[in-house]
């Protein structure tokens, strides 16, 4: 059970030095809409969920507020800062290089941006990668495109030889913007520095198309990647309502959380089933994926599926292979789908006009659409805020339309996952009307 000392986040010291955004909160307190910047927001949002805990207000855990600090750590005019984007790519990447550079420059003043290109490989010297200067003119537009102009790579670095790098070029903050494994490396980084006293401050904006890492809300990019997903849905709607017997599948991203298939599901009301990580199926048996589908082409005449990546590999061989950041490369669960379901027609002598959707690598490579644009951007500056006022090993988020800190350990011990018994998936269930249990 999460407590109040789990959730505080590091500082480097006092802040001594006047805020240029002082007077844009000065007097402010808290109300519906503004958390001031000595309140908390609380980890719980029920009562009775408070009152189990059986603890005085000032004990209950919650999480430090984010915004603009009357006085910071650092003096905006001697402020040098890094950025670097790690992992694979997802929509928004650029959105929040942007609003990162646009935010030191416009309201702190500080001009001295550095962005270390391809990962964590570009803060190892070995790789003679030189970084990128980062200004107004050079991020003007860079939103306008998919990807990142930073680069990017997976894999660790030596911990040491990347502060050594950091200590070397002079940088006072580094904003790592990655995944799991990446905010994991922005930790030891932090720490390391923070062992050699040296004013480093580390601040994540965490990025996970998958939508996987717990307490920060609903992370950027999802939720573009969801939308096209849903068009891909849309299509293989089209295709399968056309044809005699259609079956339409459509793999979408999640490695071990299934929230991109359950929205893009959600979105069109067009899946009759979803498939994902969280939730097993059989493929065989009265009650198996198979015997549902070919239930669903006799009776309305087609049958649309999507299914998450990590779905269903208890049915698929593992040969403990792994990619650069450790992960287990995941066996093809589409193509597995497809050669059964057409299988299992062919061998009733039964027609079937299958079409196989795999969007993974267009939704993660587009721009981000205009909702996740604004997210973007103000979880930028939230960790704008957070670096100047000293604040290090965190992450920006938003929880329940609150911006917040959360140290980085709390976002990494464990994995966020799609609830078997909560409404999203009950929500998906009521509009696929699938079995609830199909094993």
């Amino acid at each position: 059970m999460v407590t109040l000392a789990e959730l505080q986040v590091r500082t480097l010291g006092p802040a001594r030095h006047p805020s240029p955004l002082a007077q844009y909160v000065g007097g402010r307190a808290t109300n519906e809409y503004y958390v001031g910047e000595d309140d908390r927001i609380l980890f719980d949002d029920t009562i009775e969920l408070i009152r189990r805990r059986g603890l005085p207000l000032e004990e209950l855990p919650s999480f430090e507020t984010g915004g603009p600090r009357d006085t910071l750590f650092f003096d905006p005019k001697h402020v040098r800062v890094g950025i670097v984007t790690c992992g694979g790519l997802c929509p928004g990447l650029n959105d929040v290089i942007r609003a990162l550079v646009m935010e030191l420059h416009e309201h702190y003043g500080v001009h001295d941006v550095i962005g270390f290109r391809n990962g964590y490989a570009g803060l190892n010297p070995e790789h003679g990668l030189e970084p990128i200067q980062l200004t107004p003119g050079f991020v003007a537009n860079i939103h306008e495109r998919g990807g990142t102009v930073l680069g990017s790579s997976r894999g660790a670095q030596d911990v040491d030889v990347v502060v050594d790098t950091l200590q070397a070029r002079g940088i006072d903050i580094l904003f790592v913007i990655g995944g799991d494994g990446s905010m994991r490396g922005a930790h030891r980084i932090a720490q390391t520095a923070l062992e050699r006293d040296a004013d480093i401050a580390v601040v994540g904006v965490p990025k996970t198309i998958d939508n996987d890492i717990p307490h920060i809300g609903q992370s950027f990019g999802f939720q573009t990647a969801y939308s096209r997903a849903a068009q891909s849905i849309k299509a293989a709607k089209i295709e399968a309502e056309a044809s005699i017997n259609g079956v339409g599948l459509v793999k979408v991203m999640g490695r071990h959380a299934g929230f991109i298939a359950c929205y893009s599901a959600l979105a069109g009301h067009d899946a009759d089933f979803v498939l994902i990580p969280e939730v097993p199926f059989s493929l065989d048996g009265d009650n198996g994926v198979l015997e549902h589908v070919r239930r669903k082409v006799r009776t309305q005449g087609h049958a649309v599926l999507v299914v998450a990546e990590g779905a269903g590999q208890e049915h698929l061989p593992d040969d403990g292979a792994t990619d650069a950041s450790g992960n287990a490369r995941l066996a093809d669960i589409g193509r597995l789908l497809r050669e059964r379901i057409t299988a299992d027609f062919a061998s009733r002598d039964e027609e079937v006009l299958f079409r196989y959707f795999d969007p993974g690598y267009f939704i993660r490579s587009v721009p981000a659409e205009p909702s996740d644009s604004v997210y973007c951007s103000r979880l930028a500056q939230t960790a704008v805020h957070a670096g100047m006022a000293g604040r290090t090993d965190m992450v920006v988020g938003r929880r329940r339309h609150r911006f917040v800190h959360v140290p980085i350990p709390y976002v990494t011990h464990r994995a966020h996952h799609v609830s078997p018994d909560g409404d999203l998936w009950l929500s998906v269930l009521e509009s696929t009307a699938q079995p609830f249990d199909m094993r």
